[in-house]
């Protein structure tokens, strides 16, 4: 299988899978691809970067040891680099947002419904596991 970036002459691109390349001519000229904006069937191969393949080479499994003591960096990273907004994270993440205050870092708590409604509105945010930093 191979994936052609493809223009129409409308000039929209789009993408879509083929077993081959003489798949795509064949399927070509016999005006079986249609840009999916438009419907138009005039389409060519548009200019598209080479995807390489990945190496076989995997990263080394991190032990639980590590893997706890990465997400403990992680949140000494966030504390120290970030400002704490406590359960005010989605009102704060919207002013950021819709530039009612100034671009800045900052972490908190949000309920399940506060992060629906920020990814409904286009809102980035992240979560991470927050484990405490000590044993106990």
């Amino acid at each position: 299988m191979i994936l052609f970036t493809l223009r129409c002459a409308r000039g929209h691109e789009f993408e879509a899978w083929f077993r081959d390349g003489d798949g795509f001519e064949a399927q070509q000229k016999a005006g079986g691809i249609a840009c999916p904006e438009c419907g138009d069937t005039s389409v060519e191969k548009a200019v598209m970067a080479p995807r390489l393949g990945r190496s076989r080479e995997t990263m080394p499994a991190m032990s639980p040891a590590q893997f706890r003591a990465a997400l403990v960096e992680l949140r000494r990273q966030i504390e120290t680099n970030c400002d704490y907004v406590g359960n005010r994270f989605a009102e704060e993440a919207r002013r950021i947002h819709y530039g009612e205050i100034d671009a800045h870092s900052i972490y908190g708590e949000a309920s399940e419904d506060e992060s629906r409604e920020l990814t409904d509105e286009g809102i980035s945010f992240g979560r991470i596991p927050w484990i405490s930093p000590t044993d106990s």
